[in-house]
Protein backbone atom coordinates (compact mmCIF):
# COMPACT_ATOMS: atom_id res chain seq x y z
CA UNK A 1 0.00 0.00 0.00
CA UNK A 2 1.16 3.14 -0.69
CA UNK A 3 1.85 6.31 1.39
CA UNK A 4 -0.38 8.17 0.35
CA UNK A 5 -3.31 5.36 -0.15
CA UNK A 6 -2.27 4.96 3.44
CA UNK A 7 -2.94 8.87 4.15
CA UNK A 8 -6.29 7.93 2.28
CA UNK A 9 -6.89 5.23 4.61
CA UNK A 10 -6.45 6.80 7.71
CA UNK A 11 -7.76 9.55 6.83
CA UNK A 12 -11.29 7.20 6.22
CA UNK A 13 -11.17 6.01 9.57
CA UNK A 14 -11.12 8.69 11.10
CA UNK A 15 -14.48 9.72 9.20
CA UNK A 16 -15.69 6.39 10.03
CA UNK A 17 -14.42 6.48 13.81
CA UNK A 18 -16.87 9.76 14.43
CA UNK A 19 -19.66 7.26 12.82
CA UNK A 20 -18.57 4.83 15.54
CA UNK A 21 -19.60 7.26 17.85
CA UNK A 22 -23.12 7.92 16.67
CA UNK A 23 -24.15 4.68 15.32
CA UNK A 24 -21.62 2.05 17.16
CA UNK A 25 -19.69 -0.27 15.72
CA UNK A 26 -22.23 -2.63 14.99
CA UNK A 27 -24.41 -0.34 13.16
CA UNK A 28 -22.02 1.86 11.19
CA UNK A 29 -23.41 2.40 7.80
CA UNK A 30 -19.81 2.59 6.21
CA UNK A 31 -19.18 -1.10 7.09
CA UNK A 32 -22.51 -2.42 5.05
CA UNK A 33 -22.27 -0.52 1.98
CA UNK A 34 -22.86 -3.36 -0.40
CA UNK A 35 -25.15 -4.34 2.36
CA UNK A 36 -27.24 -1.70 2.25
CA UNK A 37 -27.03 -1.09 -1.36
CA UNK A 38 -29.14 -4.53 -1.04
CA UNK A 39 -31.81 -3.35 0.99
CA UNK A 40 -31.97 0.05 -0.93
CA UNK A 41 -32.56 -1.74 -4.48
CA UNK A 42 -35.58 -4.06 -2.79
CA UNK A 43 -36.89 -0.52 -1.45
CA UNK A 44 -36.64 0.90 -4.91
CA UNK A 45 -38.69 -2.87 -6.50
CA UNK A 46 -40.97 -3.10 -4.31
CA UNK A 47 -41.41 0.47 -4.78
CA UNK A 48 -41.58 0.07 -8.07
CA UNK A 49 -44.17 -2.81 -8.80
CA UNK A 50 -46.45 -0.94 -6.53
CA UNK A 51 -46.46 1.96 -8.84
CA UNK A 52 -46.68 0.14 -11.92
CA UNK A 53 -50.28 -0.65 -10.87
CA UNK A 54 -51.48 2.76 -11.26
CA UNK A 55 -49.50 3.88 -14.07
CA UNK A 56 -50.34 4.74 -17.77
CA UNK A 57 -47.41 3.97 -20.09
CA UNK A 58 -49.37 6.03 -22.57
CA UNK A 59 -47.65 9.24 -23.97
CA UNK A 60 -50.52 11.71 -22.85
CA UNK A 61 -51.80 9.80 -20.00
CA UNK A 62 -48.49 9.05 -17.88
CA UNK A 63 -48.18 11.94 -16.47
CA UNK A 64 -51.80 12.72 -15.42
CA UNK A 65 -51.63 8.90 -13.34
CA UNK A 66 -48.30 9.78 -11.83
CA UNK A 67 -50.21 13.23 -10.77
CA UNK A 68 -53.02 11.35 -9.29
CA UNK A 69 -50.32 8.63 -7.51
CA UNK A 70 -48.71 12.06 -6.19
CA UNK A 71 -51.63 13.80 -5.54
CA UNK A 72 -54.97 12.18 -4.72
CA UNK A 73 -53.39 8.75 -3.35
CA UNK A 74 -50.32 10.93 -1.44
CA UNK A 75 -51.17 8.79 1.57
CA UNK A 76 -49.75 4.79 -0.24
CA UNK A 77 -48.87 5.82 -4.59
CA UNK A 78 -47.14 9.42 -3.23
CA UNK A 79 -45.30 8.21 -0.33
CA UNK A 80 -44.19 5.07 -2.39
CA UNK A 81 -43.00 7.22 -5.00
CA UNK A 82 -40.96 9.00 -2.55
CA UNK A 83 -39.33 6.00 -1.72
CA UNK A 84 -38.91 4.73 -5.17
CA UNK A 85 -36.56 8.60 -5.76
CA UNK A 86 -35.26 8.37 -2.73
CA UNK A 87 -34.13 5.16 -2.21
CA UNK A 88 -32.62 5.60 -5.79
CA UNK A 89 -30.67 8.24 -4.50
CA UNK A 90 -29.68 6.68 -2.08
CA UNK A 91 -28.93 3.27 -3.59
CA UNK A 92 -26.26 5.69 -6.01
CA UNK A 93 -24.86 6.85 -2.88
CA UNK A 94 -23.66 3.66 -1.25
CA UNK A 95 -22.56 2.05 -4.31
CA UNK A 96 -20.15 5.16 -4.53
CA UNK A 97 -18.39 5.20 -1.77
CA UNK A 98 -18.29 1.23 -1.74
CA UNK A 99 -16.22 2.20 -4.69
CA UNK A 100 -14.66 4.61 -2.93
CA UNK A 101 -13.58 2.84 0.34
CA UNK A 102 -12.49 -0.72 -1.76
CA UNK A 103 -10.27 1.33 -3.54
CA UNK A 104 -8.40 2.86 0.03
CA UNK A 105 -8.95 -0.16 1.59
CA UNK A 106 -6.63 -2.18 -0.95
CA UNK A 107 -9.28 -4.46 -1.32
CA UNK A 108 -9.45 -4.57 -5.28
CA UNK A 109 -6.22 -6.31 -5.93
CA UNK A 110 -5.52 -9.93 -6.69
CA UNK A 111 -8.13 -12.73 -6.16
CA UNK A 112 -10.49 -9.78 -5.75
CA UNK A 113 -10.18 -8.78 -8.97
CA UNK A 114 -13.75 -10.86 -9.85
CA UNK A 115 -15.86 -8.69 -7.58
CA UNK A 116 -14.52 -5.28 -8.93
CA UNK A 117 -14.82 -5.79 -12.28
CA UNK A 118 -18.12 -7.51 -12.63
CA UNK A 119 -18.76 -4.21 -10.24
CA UNK A 120 -18.23 -1.86 -12.85
CA UNK A 121 -21.27 -3.11 -15.47
CA UNK A 122 -22.97 -2.63 -12.23
CA UNK A 123 -22.39 1.07 -12.32
CA UNK A 124 -23.45 1.65 -15.93
CA UNK A 125 -27.01 -0.59 -15.32
CA UNK A 126 -27.53 1.67 -12.13
CA UNK A 127 -26.97 4.59 -13.86
CA UNK A 128 -28.99 3.76 -17.36
CA UNK A 129 -31.87 2.28 -14.39
CA UNK A 130 -32.20 5.73 -13.20
CA UNK A 131 -31.64 7.93 -16.08
CA UNK A 132 -34.91 5.99 -17.64
CA UNK A 133 -36.85 6.17 -14.62
CA UNK A 134 -36.69 9.94 -15.82
CA UNK A 135 -38.57 9.44 -18.62
CA UNK A 136 -41.44 7.43 -17.74
CA UNK A 137 -42.57 10.14 -15.49
CA UNK A 138 -43.32 12.59 -18.65
CA UNK A 139 -42.53 15.77 -17.06
CA UNK A 140 -40.50 18.81 -17.77
CA UNK A 141 -37.59 17.17 -16.75
CA UNK A 142 -38.41 13.82 -18.45
CA UNK A 143 -38.68 15.91 -21.96
CA UNK A 144 -34.85 17.73 -20.90
CA UNK A 145 -33.46 13.93 -19.79
CA UNK A 146 -34.65 12.32 -23.05
CA UNK A 147 -34.08 15.12 -25.42
CA UNK A 148 -30.15 15.39 -23.74
CA UNK A 149 -29.73 11.52 -23.54
CA UNK A 150 -30.62 10.62 -27.15
CA UNK A 151 -28.72 13.96 -28.67
CA UNK A 152 -25.78 12.48 -26.82
CA UNK A 153 -26.21 8.89 -28.13
CA UNK A 154 -26.82 10.49 -31.42
CA UNK A 155 -23.38 11.32 -31.46
CA UNK A 156 -22.20 7.34 -31.16
CA UNK A 157 -22.40 5.51 -35.02
CA UNK A 158 -24.51 2.88 -33.66
CA UNK A 159 -28.02 4.30 -34.65
CA UNK A 160 -28.73 4.20 -38.54
CA UNK A 161 -31.33 7.15 -37.85
CA UNK A 162 -30.74 9.77 -35.67
CA UNK A 163 -33.18 8.98 -32.26
CA UNK A 164 -33.55 12.32 -30.96
CA UNK A 165 -35.83 13.17 -33.88
CA UNK A 166 -38.35 10.87 -32.14
CA UNK A 167 -38.49 14.46 -29.47
CA UNK A 168 -38.87 16.80 -32.33
CA UNK A 169 -42.71 18.10 -31.60
CA UNK A 170 -45.63 16.17 -30.23
CA UNK A 171 -46.95 14.71 -33.40
CA UNK A 172 -43.54 12.73 -33.91
CA UNK A 173 -43.32 10.82 -30.70
CA UNK A 174 -44.46 7.56 -30.36
CA UNK A 175 -46.73 5.81 -28.11
CA UNK A 176 -44.18 2.82 -28.77
CA UNK A 177 -41.08 4.55 -28.54
CA UNK A 178 -42.48 5.07 -24.93
CA UNK A 179 -43.68 1.87 -24.00
CA UNK A 180 -40.28 1.10 -24.91
CA UNK A 181 -38.47 2.98 -22.71
CA UNK A 182 -41.17 1.60 -19.95
CA UNK A 183 -40.10 -1.75 -20.73
CA UNK A 184 -36.29 -0.56 -20.53
CA UNK A 185 -36.72 1.00 -17.03
CA UNK A 186 -38.22 -2.49 -15.92
CA UNK A 187 -35.44 -4.61 -18.13
CA UNK A 188 -32.30 -3.04 -16.92
CA UNK A 189 -32.88 -3.49 -12.96
CA UNK A 190 -33.52 -6.91 -13.36
CA UNK A 191 -30.52 -7.36 -15.35
CA UNK A 192 -28.56 -5.44 -12.81
CA UNK A 193 -30.29 -7.61 -9.64
CA UNK A 194 -28.51 -10.48 -12.29
CA UNK A 195 -25.29 -9.05 -12.05
CA UNK A 196 -25.51 -8.14 -8.22
CA UNK A 197 -25.98 -11.59 -7.72
CA UNK A 198 -22.41 -12.95 -9.59
CA UNK A 199 -20.68 -9.81 -7.97
CA UNK A 200 -21.08 -12.15 -4.54
CA UNK A 201 -20.54 -15.64 -5.74
CA UNK A 202 -16.64 -15.89 -4.88
CA UNK A 203 -17.91 -14.12 -1.03
CA UNK A 204 -18.46 -16.99 1.39
CA UNK A 205 -21.45 -15.91 3.85
CA UNK A 206 -21.67 -12.85 1.48
CA UNK A 207 -23.50 -9.71 3.78
CA UNK A 208 -26.73 -8.67 1.31
CA UNK A 209 -28.46 -7.63 4.51
CA UNK A 210 -27.83 -4.63 6.96
CA UNK A 211 -28.17 -5.04 10.85
CA UNK A 212 -32.33 -4.86 11.25
CA UNK A 213 -31.49 -1.99 13.52
CA UNK A 214 -29.87 0.20 10.36
CA UNK A 215 -32.13 -0.94 8.06
CA UNK A 216 -35.21 0.11 10.19
CA UNK A 217 -33.00 3.20 10.70
CA UNK A 218 -32.67 4.34 7.20
CA UNK A 219 -36.37 3.08 6.04
CA UNK A 220 -37.56 5.67 8.93
CA UNK A 221 -35.32 8.27 7.34
CA UNK A 222 -36.67 7.92 4.11
CA UNK A 223 -40.37 7.45 5.09
CA UNK A 224 -39.49 10.83 6.68
CA UNK A 225 -38.21 12.41 3.77
CA UNK A 226 -41.32 11.54 1.69
CA UNK A 227 -43.71 13.06 4.17
CA UNK A 228 -41.74 15.92 4.32
CA UNK A 229 -40.25 16.69 1.14
CA UNK A 230 -42.28 14.55 -1.18
CA UNK A 231 -41.40 14.10 -4.74
CA UNK A 232 -42.74 15.71 -7.45
CA UNK A 233 -43.67 16.85 -11.18
CA UNK A 234 -41.95 19.66 -13.19
CA UNK A 235 -45.17 20.32 -15.12
CA UNK A 236 -46.17 17.97 -18.31
CA UNK A 237 -43.64 18.09 -20.92
CA UNK A 238 -44.37 19.77 -24.21
CA UNK A 239 -42.30 19.12 -27.09
CA UNK A 240 -43.34 22.57 -28.86
CA UNK A 241 -41.62 24.52 -25.86
CA UNK A 242 -38.19 23.86 -24.58
CA UNK A 243 -38.09 24.18 -20.75
CA UNK A 244 -36.72 27.25 -19.71
CA UNK A 245 -35.46 26.11 -16.35
CA UNK A 246 -35.74 22.39 -14.56
CA UNK A 247 -34.41 21.40 -11.60
CA UNK A 248 -32.07 18.44 -11.81
CA UNK A 249 -31.34 15.38 -9.65
CA UNK A 250 -27.45 15.74 -8.93
CA UNK A 251 -27.12 11.82 -8.02
CA UNK A 252 -28.14 10.57 -11.93
CA UNK A 253 -27.83 13.83 -13.90
CA UNK A 254 -24.09 15.00 -12.84
CA UNK A 255 -23.27 15.06 -16.64
CA UNK A 256 -25.74 16.45 -18.32
CA UNK A 257 -25.24 20.17 -17.72
CA UNK A 258 -21.40 19.30 -19.43
CA UNK A 259 -23.41 18.67 -22.73
CA UNK A 260 -24.31 22.26 -22.88
CA UNK A 261 -20.84 23.09 -22.78
CA UNK A 262 -18.54 20.26 -24.48
CA UNK A 263 -19.18 17.91 -27.32
CA UNK A 264 -21.30 15.03 -27.08
CA UNK A 265 -18.18 12.52 -28.53
CA UNK A 266 -15.70 14.57 -25.83
CA UNK A 267 -18.22 13.32 -23.15
CA UNK A 268 -17.84 10.18 -24.33
CA UNK A 269 -13.97 9.85 -24.58
CA UNK A 270 -14.04 11.55 -20.71
CA UNK A 271 -16.61 8.52 -19.76
CA UNK A 272 -14.98 5.13 -21.54
CA UNK A 273 -11.69 6.23 -20.54
CA UNK A 274 -12.96 6.46 -16.96
CA UNK A 275 -14.29 3.08 -17.61
CA UNK A 276 -11.09 2.05 -18.82
CA UNK A 277 -9.18 2.91 -16.29
CA UNK A 278 -11.81 1.33 -13.22
CA UNK A 279 -10.99 -1.55 -15.56
CA UNK A 280 -6.97 -1.96 -15.41
CA UNK A 281 -6.97 -0.40 -11.62
CA UNK A 282 -6.80 -4.32 -10.34
CA UNK A 283 -3.86 -4.44 -11.86
CA UNK A 284 -2.61 -1.36 -12.24
CA UNK A 285 0.58 -1.14 -10.90
CA UNK A 286 1.54 -4.19 -10.35
CA UNK A 287 2.79 -5.88 -7.29
CA UNK A 288 4.07 -8.97 -6.11
CA UNK A 289 0.80 -11.31 -5.44
CA UNK A 290 1.34 -13.28 -2.01
CA UNK A 291 1.61 -17.33 -2.51
CA UNK A 292 -1.76 -18.97 -2.23
CA UNK A 293 -2.51 -21.53 0.45
CA UNK A 294 -1.20 -25.14 -0.22
CA UNK A 295 -2.56 -28.27 0.79
CA UNK A 296 -0.44 -31.43 2.18
CA UNK A 297 -2.07 -34.39 1.52
CA UNK A 298 -0.42 -36.36 4.10
CA UNK A 299 -1.80 -34.33 6.87
CA UNK A 300 -5.46 -33.45 5.02
CA UNK A 301 -7.81 -35.81 6.09
CA UNK A 302 -10.32 -33.70 4.16
CA UNK A 303 -12.22 -33.06 7.01
CA UNK A 304 -13.87 -30.17 5.06
CA UNK A 305 -13.19 -26.40 7.70
CA UNK A 306 -10.78 -24.78 5.64
CA UNK A 307 -14.25 -25.16 3.36
CA UNK A 308 -16.48 -23.76 5.72
CA UNK A 309 -13.87 -20.95 7.20
CA UNK A 310 -12.96 -19.27 3.00
CA UNK A 311 -13.97 -15.97 3.10
CA UNK A 312 -13.71 -16.64 -0.72
CA UNK A 313 -14.81 -19.85 -1.70
CA UNK A 314 -11.14 -20.70 -2.53
CA UNK A 315 -11.12 -23.96 -1.60
CA UNK A 316 -13.07 -27.16 -2.27
CA UNK A 317 -13.48 -30.96 -1.19
CA UNK A 318 -12.85 -33.05 -4.14
CA UNK A 319 -12.18 -36.88 -4.45
CA UNK A 320 -9.04 -38.18 -2.59
CA UNK A 321 -5.82 -38.36 -5.20
CA UNK A 322 -3.56 -40.14 -3.56
CA UNK A 323 -5.07 -43.53 -2.64
CA UNK A 324 -5.24 -42.54 1.20
CA UNK A 325 -8.13 -44.01 2.98
CA UNK A 326 -10.21 -41.03 3.22
CA UNK A 327 -12.78 -39.71 0.27
CA UNK A 328 -12.10 -36.49 0.35
CA UNK A 329 -9.24 -33.72 0.42
CA UNK A 330 -9.02 -30.46 0.01
CA UNK A 331 -8.05 -28.14 -3.01
CA UNK A 332 -7.46 -24.49 -3.44
CA UNK A 333 -8.31 -22.48 -5.78
CA UNK A 334 -4.90 -20.37 -6.17
CA UNK A 335 -7.19 -17.99 -8.67
CA UNK A 336 -9.64 -16.96 -5.67
CA UNK A 337 -6.58 -17.46 -2.93
CA UNK A 338 -6.55 -14.09 -1.25
CA UNK A 339 -3.46 -15.53 1.11
CA UNK A 340 -5.68 -14.54 4.55
CA UNK A 341 -4.08 -18.05 6.13
CA UNK A 342 -7.75 -18.38 8.02
CA UNK A 343 -7.94 -21.89 6.40
CA UNK A 344 -4.62 -22.70 8.08
CA UNK A 345 -6.11 -21.71 11.55
CA UNK A 346 -9.31 -23.96 11.06
CA UNK A 347 -7.08 -26.70 10.11
CA UNK A 348 -6.94 -29.53 13.24
CA UNK A 349 -3.56 -30.49 12.47
CA UNK A 350 -2.42 -26.42 12.83
CA UNK A 351 -1.00 -27.04 16.18
CA UNK A 352 2.28 -25.74 17.94
CA UNK A 353 2.78 -28.78 20.59
CA UNK A 354 3.68 -30.94 17.58
CA UNK A 355 7.29 -32.15 18.01
CA UNK A 356 7.60 -35.84 16.73
CA UNK A 357 7.12 -35.07 13.16
CA UNK A 358 7.85 -31.52 11.54
CA UNK A 359 5.13 -28.65 11.98
CA UNK A 360 3.05 -29.32 8.27
CA UNK A 361 -0.77 -28.99 8.83
CA UNK A 362 -2.88 -30.18 6.42
CA UNK A 363 -3.00 -26.23 5.04
CA UNK A 364 -1.39 -23.52 5.50
CA UNK A 365 0.54 -20.41 3.32
CA UNK A 366 3.74 -20.73 2.29
CA UNK A 367 4.47 -17.26 3.28
CA UNK A 368 3.88 -18.13 6.46
CA UNK A 369 3.77 -21.11 7.98
CA UNK A 370 2.44 -22.53 10.91
CA UNK A 371 6.32 -23.84 12.14
CA UNK A 372 7.45 -19.99 11.15
CA UNK A 373 4.49 -19.14 13.79
CA UNK A 374 5.29 -21.00 16.39
CA UNK A 375 9.40 -20.18 15.86
CA UNK A 376 8.54 -16.15 16.02
CA UNK A 377 6.32 -16.65 18.71
CA UNK A 378 8.34 -18.59 20.77
CA UNK A 379 11.76 -16.56 20.06
CA UNK A 380 9.56 -13.22 20.24
CA UNK A 381 9.02 -14.08 24.04
CA UNK A 382 12.01 -15.42 25.00
CA UNK A 383 13.36 -12.04 26.10
CA UNK A 384 10.54 -10.62 27.86
CA UNK A 385 10.97 -9.65 31.99
CA UNK A 386 9.20 -8.39 34.46
CA UNK A 387 5.32 -8.87 35.49
CA UNK A 388 2.22 -8.75 33.32
CA UNK A 389 4.07 -10.02 30.09
CA UNK A 390 2.31 -9.87 27.28
CA UNK A 391 2.16 -11.10 23.65
CA UNK A 392 0.78 -9.16 21.01
CA UNK A 393 -0.67 -11.08 17.52
CA UNK A 394 -1.41 -8.49 15.32
CA UNK A 395 -3.03 -8.22 11.51
CA UNK A 396 0.04 -7.72 8.92
CA UNK A 397 -1.68 -4.83 7.27
CA UNK A 398 -3.19 -3.29 10.51
CA UNK A 399 -1.99 -1.34 13.61
CA UNK A 400 1.89 -1.26 13.39
CA UNK A 401 2.21 -3.67 16.70
CA UNK A 402 5.95 -3.74 16.54
CA UNK A 403 6.17 0.05 18.08
CA UNK A 404 4.52 -0.91 21.16
CA UNK A 405 7.23 -3.91 21.82
CA UNK A 406 9.20 -3.06 25.43
CA UNK A 407 11.00 -5.53 27.68
CA UNK A 408 8.00 -6.97 28.64
CA UNK A 409 5.61 -6.64 25.67
CA UNK A 410 6.41 -8.23 22.11
CA UNK A 411 4.77 -9.12 18.87
CA UNK A 412 4.01 -11.15 15.90
CA UNK A 413 2.50 -9.98 12.97
CA UNK A 414 0.30 -12.70 11.05
CA UNK A 415 -1.92 -11.89 7.86
CA UNK A 416 -5.15 -11.80 9.65
CA UNK A 417 -6.05 -12.15 13.28
CA UNK A 418 -8.54 -15.13 11.59
CA UNK A 419 -5.22 -16.92 11.00
CA UNK A 420 -4.33 -17.38 14.90
CA UNK A 421 -4.84 -21.03 15.09
CA UNK A 422 -5.80 -21.04 19.04
CA UNK A 423 -3.73 -23.87 20.31
CA UNK A 424 -1.47 -20.91 20.14
CA UNK A 425 -2.97 -19.10 22.98
CA UNK A 426 -2.78 -22.44 24.94
CA UNK A 427 0.55 -22.84 24.44
CA UNK A 428 2.46 -19.76 25.68
CA UNK A 429 0.03 -19.44 28.26
CA UNK A 430 0.06 -22.76 29.45
CA UNK A 431 3.52 -23.26 29.38
CA UNK A 432 4.33 -20.22 30.83
CA UNK A 433 5.85 -17.99 28.47
CA UNK A 434 3.71 -14.91 29.02
CA UNK A 435 1.08 -13.52 31.40
CA UNK A 436 -1.10 -12.41 28.73
CA UNK A 437 -2.03 -12.46 24.73
CA UNK A 438 -3.61 -9.30 23.32
CA UNK A 439 -5.04 -10.09 19.95
CA UNK A 440 -5.23 -6.94 17.68
CA UNK A 441 -7.53 -7.02 14.75
CA UNK A 442 -9.30 -4.59 12.14
CA UNK A 443 -11.73 -2.13 13.12
CA UNK A 444 -14.72 -3.73 14.70
CA UNK A 445 -17.43 -4.74 11.97
CA UNK A 446 -14.75 -4.13 9.17
CA UNK A 447 -12.03 -6.94 8.73
CA UNK A 448 -9.89 -6.51 5.98
CA UNK A 449 -10.59 -10.53 4.48
CA UNK A 450 -14.43 -10.14 6.14
CA UNK A 451 -14.78 -13.38 8.17
CA UNK A 452 -11.41 -12.86 10.43
CA UNK A 453 -13.31 -11.10 12.86
CA UNK A 454 -16.32 -13.41 13.55
CA UNK A 455 -14.74 -16.66 13.03
CA UNK A 456 -11.78 -15.60 15.54
CA UNK A 457 -14.70 -14.38 18.34
CA UNK A 458 -16.27 -17.69 17.60
CA UNK A 459 -13.08 -19.99 18.14
CA UNK A 460 -12.42 -17.51 21.33
CA UNK A 461 -15.82 -18.61 22.72
CA UNK A 462 -16.17 -22.36 21.66
CA UNK A 463 -18.67 -21.99 19.29
CA UNK A 464 -16.42 -22.89 16.01
CA UNK A 465 -13.59 -25.69 15.55
CA UNK A 466 -10.66 -25.26 16.54
CA UNK A 467 -11.70 -24.15 19.75
CA UNK A 468 -9.66 -22.10 22.39
CA UNK A 469 -9.32 -25.32 25.11
CA UNK A 470 -11.08 -24.72 28.06
CA UNK A 471 -8.07 -24.54 30.41
CA UNK A 472 -6.97 -21.38 28.96
CA UNK A 473 -7.87 -18.46 31.66
CA UNK A 474 -9.71 -16.15 29.21
CA UNK A 475 -8.96 -13.46 31.81
CA UNK A 476 -5.67 -13.54 30.00
CA UNK A 477 -6.74 -13.01 26.59
CA UNK A 478 -8.31 -9.50 25.22
CA UNK A 479 -8.99 -8.40 21.96
CA UNK A 480 -8.33 -4.79 20.75
CA UNK A 481 -9.92 -3.53 17.21
CA UNK A 482 -8.30 -0.72 15.81
CA UNK A 483 -7.44 1.03 12.47
CA UNK A 484 -3.90 1.18 11.10
CA UNK A 485 -3.79 4.94 12.39
CA UNK A 486 -5.04 3.92 16.13
CA UNK A 487 -1.54 2.80 17.53
CA UNK A 488 -2.64 5.49 20.42
CA UNK A 489 -5.85 3.54 21.56
CA UNK A 490 -4.52 -0.01 20.88
CA UNK A 491 -1.51 1.52 23.45
CA UNK A 492 -4.11 2.16 26.04
CA UNK A 493 -5.81 -1.04 25.73
CA UNK A 494 -2.75 -2.77 26.65
CA UNK A 495 -1.63 -0.66 29.27
CA UNK A 496 -5.15 -1.02 30.75
CA UNK A 497 -5.08 -5.35 30.21
CA UNK A 498 -1.06 -5.66 31.47
CA UNK A 499 -2.68 -3.43 34.72
CA UNK A 500 -5.41 -6.14 34.68
CA UNK A 501 -3.27 -8.62 34.62
CA UNK A 502 -0.91 -7.28 37.45
CA UNK A 503 -4.08 -8.23 39.64
CA UNK A 504 -4.66 -11.73 38.38
CA UNK A 505 -3.40 -13.97 41.51
CA UNK A 506 0.08 -15.61 40.02
CA UNK A 507 0.49 -13.00 38.00
CA UNK A 508 4.61 -12.90 38.79
CA UNK A 509 7.09 -12.62 36.72
CA UNK A 510 7.77 -16.12 35.87
CA UNK A 511 4.44 -16.23 34.70
CA UNK A 512 2.59 -19.03 36.93
CA UNK A 513 -0.95 -19.23 35.86
CA UNK A 514 -3.99 -18.37 37.12
CA UNK A 515 -7.11 -20.92 37.42
CA UNK A 516 -8.97 -21.29 34.19
CA UNK A 517 -12.07 -19.00 33.95
CA UNK A 518 -15.02 -19.70 32.49
CA UNK A 519 -16.19 -16.47 31.64
CA UNK A 520 -18.27 -15.72 28.57
CA UNK A 521 -15.82 -14.83 25.45
CA UNK A 522 -17.41 -10.99 25.05
CA UNK A 523 -15.62 -10.49 28.42
CA UNK A 524 -12.47 -10.95 26.55
CA UNK A 525 -12.76 -8.02 24.65
CA UNK A 526 -11.09 -4.68 25.33
CA UNK A 527 -13.20 -1.49 24.10
CA UNK A 528 -11.64 1.99 23.60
Amino acid sequence: MTGTKRLARAGFEHLESGFDFVFGARWNPLYFLGALAWFFYWIVAVSGIYLYIFFDSGVHSAYESVEYMTHTQWYAAGIMRSLHRYASDALVVVVLLHVIREYIMDRYKDARWFSWIVGIPMLWLLYASGISGYWVVWDQLAQYVAIATTEWLDTLPLFGEPIARNFLHETVLSGRFFSLMVFIHIAVPLILLFVMWIHIQRHMHPSVNPPKGLALGSLAMMLGLSLAYPAVSQGPANLNQVPSTVGLDWFYLTLYPLLDVYSGEMLWVVVIAATFGLVIMPWFPPRHRAAAAKVDLPNCNGCGRCVADCPYSAITLEPRSDGDYHPKEAVVDAAKCVSCGICAAACPTASPYRRRAALVPGIELPDATIAYLRRASTEAVEHLSGPARVLVYGCQTGVPIEDLQDSAVAAVKIPCLGALPPSFLDFVISRRMVDGVLLVGCREGDCRYRLGQEWTRQRLAQQRDPYLPGRVSRERIAICWAGIGQLGKTAVQLEAFRNRLSGLAGSTGNGNLATASAQAAEHMETHG
